[in-house]
């Protein structure tokens, strides 16, 4: 465990300010104005570095979701959000973006305290990602055309086709990344011109909070982006099953997707889902070990390791298998554990005890089972909620360890001993799970020809992570749709055809 004087820790830049928001009495922001929820109940946040309350947020329900809904139907019904011109809205995201930079460092200090991740990761990635997603988003508003169509039936005919903003959107996100998920939902769907109810992860509300002030200074007109803090089973469900809510976007386990599928039925919602995510790491005999061990360990243990596309299933070829597994565990083993505030940490604590002692569940769980602990495994003695990261060998396709989405720093590590793609891509298959898979290899031919042949929603190959402008989304039980890129703002649009007779 690492530690640092509180001395050091005040000079944080940014950490005051988002120690005094935490603490700061919080409310749901509807229609342009807070306000508190209709039974004023409240519920408390902590610290996951070291169990501490955080904060105390408002607890929506029911009866406030229906005010949220209210709120959104009378913006896209009102000409001030429904007939703001594109350019308009162009400049609202800007100055989002511009005034989230400005602040970035209470933010990033706010990301910290609430997820508990390193400040270094929350000020290089998380922050950056979030401005520029506004940004990029912001490009997009004034290029959601239609298209002229030359029909061919009888007759003289002008035909064109409209993208229109798909309406009240109900925007559910996950506590791995409070901020960037925020932001990655909220801006898209502002672009297109919908509006928006966002509820964050019931454990890490604070960022989104913050932002929506920020929201309300910059001017947005009322309605157009309203904030419930709540619990899934309560405020989520509310907004899932409304019938004034015309889609649902949600980012966060696959048992919850499938009852937003169900929930959504009634009357036919368009539904965006994020799922899970049990990524393959596939190095190939021609891969730079090096490179493979770093870009392996930074895969499964970043965040530790919660993070839907982490890269849980290590496979190498057998020419590399020990140098890289003992490579990647001797990484696990050096690793920093402690408070995301403290400089020297280079993992933090998972979001709560309830993480926290599944993730321990699954290592005890694939070692009873006959797997090998290379690394990790051990208790780790602190008041937060910390796991060692881990690396297991000898796991069995079978085994809920090797078949499960742990949502942890576990790395299940197999080698293959041919060079056939198609078993290659066969065994990295072998999953319910589609949203991503990495390789590593020199060759470009394997590398382009097992891209084709891996059911993943991205392919990295030799590193890379996410971007904007990159759409994002997964096969089989990963979920729905795509998210980011023109695929992502288009998916809050409806096309409309409209023809005349001439």
């Amino acid at each position: 465990m690492t530690s640092a004087a509180t001395g050091e820790r005040s000079q944080i830049p940014g950490l005051d300010k988002a120690r005094a928001f935490a603490a700061s009495r919080h409310q749901l922001f509807v229609d342009g104005h807070w306000i508190d929820p209709v039974d004023d109940g409240r519920f408390p946040t902590h610290d996951p570095a070291t169990g501490a309350l955080l904060a105390k947020i408002a607890e929506a329900r029911a009866a406030d979701v229906d005010v949220a809904v209210a709120a959104a139907r009378a913006a896209m019904d009102g000409a001030a959000w429904s007939e703001m011109k594109p350019a308009a809205r162009a400049r609202l995201l800007n100055r989002l973006a511009d005034a989230l930079e400005a602040n970035a460092d209470e933010f990033a200090a706010l990301e910290t305290l609430d997820n508990g991740m390193p400040l270094r990761d929350a000020k290089l990635f998380h922050l950056p990602h979030a401005i520029e997603t506004l940004r990029y988003n912001a490009g997009w508003v004034t290029k959601l055309n239609g298209e002229t169509i030359a029909l061919s039936g009888p007759g003289t005919w002008h035909a064109y086709t409209l993208r229109e903003p798909v309406g009240v959107v109900a925007q559910i996100v996950p506590w791995n990344a409070p901020l960037a998920m925020a932001v990655s939902k909220i801006a898209p769907a502002l672009a297109a011109g919908c509006a928006v109810i966002l509820k964050p992860a019931e454990e890490t509300p604070l960022t989104a909070l913050r932002l929506a002030h920020l929201i309300a200074e910059i001017g947005f007109p009322p309605g157009a982006f309203n904030l419930l803090t709540g619990f899934g089973e309560t405020a989520g469900a509310a907004l899932t099953a409304h019938p004034g809510v015309d889609k649902v976007t949600f980012t966060g386990s696959t048992e919850v997707g499938r009852l937003i599928v169900r929930a959504a039925a009634g009357n036919f919602k368009r539904v965006t889902l994020e799922l899970g995510g049990k990524t393959p790491v596939i190095v190939l005999p021609d891969a730079d070990p090096a490179r493979a061990i770093e870009g392996a360990a930074r895969s499964i243990f970043t965040n530790a390791g919660q993070v839907c596309n982490a890269g849980s299933r290590l496979f190498v070829h057998e020419r590399h298998f020990d140098a890289v597994v003992d490579g990647v565990a001797k990484i696990a083993e050096s690793i920093a554990l402690g408070s995301g505030l403290d400089a020297a940490t280079q993992m933090g604590p998972v979001i709560s005890a309830e993480q926290r002692d599944r993730v321990r569940g699954y290592v005890r769980g694939g070692v009873a089972d006959g797997a090998t602990l290379r690394a990790g495994g051990r208790a780790i003695d602190a008041d937060g909620y910390f796991v060692a990261p881990t690396v297991l060998t000898g796991t069995e396709a079978s085994m809920a360890v090797r078949r499960e989405e742990i949502f942890g720093p576990v790395l299940c590590a197999m080698s293959f001993a041919d060079e056939d793609l198609d078993r290659i891509a066969a065994e990295a298959n072998a999953s319910d799970y589609g949203l991503g898979a990495v390789l590593w290899t020199n060759d470009l031919s394997a590398a382009h020809r097992l891209a084709r042949k891996l059911k993943a929603g991205t392919v990295r190959v030799n590193g890379g992570g996410l971007d904007p402008a990159l759409p994002f989304g997964g096969f089989k039980q990963s979920g729905w749709g795509r998210e980011n890129g023109r695929d992502g703002i288009e998916a809050y649009t409806e096309v409309k055809a409209v023809a005349i007779a001439l």
